[in-house]
């Protein structure tokens, strides 16, 4: 395997982890609200591949946040209890949209060294053919 192909292999890796990673974060988004829902997190590793040793990027499996769900006071709530009580969920919004932005510029980032190795593969291609 040559060092492009390498490279657009790892770059290819981290790209489906970042966009695996945004996938949780808008369901977490999307569930702030949702009574009872705990919050989503998806862990990297380091692969190594068999045939290559090339090592890669994948996500792990998704964890649930175990931190307690909040009381929410809302008599007038299907799901309360006798003391006009149900859980809320643990989202935080501002943590989401702060990892949203961060696995957003990650993915860009890789979206850019996947795109100059390729471009770097083609010119390259195009030089031993002349």
């Amino acid at each position: 395997m040559s060092e492009f192909s390498k490279s657009l292999s790892v770059t290819a890796s981290a790209l489906r982890a970042q966009a695996t990673r945004l996938r949780h974060v808008s369901e977490n988004i999307s569930n702030a609200d949702t009574p009872g829902y705990r919050r989503k997190t998806v862990p990297f590793e380091v692969e190594r591949g068999r045939d290559d040793g090339v090592e890669r990027v994948t996500t792990g499996r998704v964890k649930l946040d175990r931190r307690q769900l909040p009381d929410i006071f809302d008599p007038s709530h299907p799901l309360a209890d006798e003391t006009g009580h149900y859980k809320g969920s643990n989202v935080d919004l501002m943590i989401e949209i702060a990892d949203a932005r961060e696995a957003q510029r990650s993915y860009e980032a890789n979206l850019k060294l996947f795109d100059q190795a390729r471009q770097m593969s083609a010119s390259l291609m195009e030089l031993l053919r002349k």
